[in-house]
């Protein structure tokens, strides 16, 4: 099986960009985008200069629990660059969503509460909401998180969208917002 059938097997289909989408980036973007295979597992990352955004990260269930995601990790921690994902909410009915986060907490990330996202869905037309994760060697703020999310928005998962699926994705002002302090305080 190839690296995209199995992180098509494995995300949803909100998810999941096209095979060409990200075809496109490895071949225009190769300065950035990166794709890291092996038998067991498949990451798909942007390298940006300020910044680390996971696209995908898959490990095979065969292979879960033998550190082989930390390890993945560990290797893009040491680039001392903040790193940025996204994930699902936890569905307390499909437990990978709250394994997922158990390990990402686990392996130093922090949720960034102030950040919202909610993009209609391509494939879906439905509304599809995540929650942003992040680690840092510096102790990045919210805000910065939010600035390196705006971009990767607008230089990854927008990339000639248009061209690609027939159809633009909303512009990011609709899909990420930011929460100020006292918002959150009064939540």
């Amino acid at each position: 099986m190839n690296w995209y059938e199995k992180l098509k097997q494995y995300f949803p289909i909100e998810e999941m960009k096209s095979k060409e989408h990200m075809d496109l980036l490895l071949e225009e973007k190769g300065d950035i985008y990166n794709k890291d295979e092996g038998p067991h597992h498949v990451l798909m990352y942007a390298d940006l200069p300020d910044f680390i955004f996971v696209d995908y990260i898959f490990v095979s269930r065969d292979a879960r629990g033998q550190g082989l995601g930390k390890k993945l990790l560990e290797q893009l921690k040491e680039k001392q660059k903040p790193i940025i994902l996204e994930v699902e909410p936890v569905d307390y009915e499909e437990t990978d969503t709250e394994k997922r986060q158990r390990f990402y907490l686990r392996e130093g990330f922090k949720h960034a509460k102030s950040i919202g996202y909610r993009r209609r869905s391509l494939a879906t037309n439905e509304i599809n909401e995540m929650e942003i994760l992040y680690w840092s060697p510096s102790e990045a703020g919210e805000k910065e998180v939010y600035e390196a999310m705006k971009h990767t928005y607008q230089e990854i998962h927008t990339y000639k969208d248009k061209q690609l699926y027939g159809e633009s994705y909303q512009p990011v002002e609709e899909v990420l917002s930011l929460k100020e302090e006292k918002e959150l305080i009064e939540e």
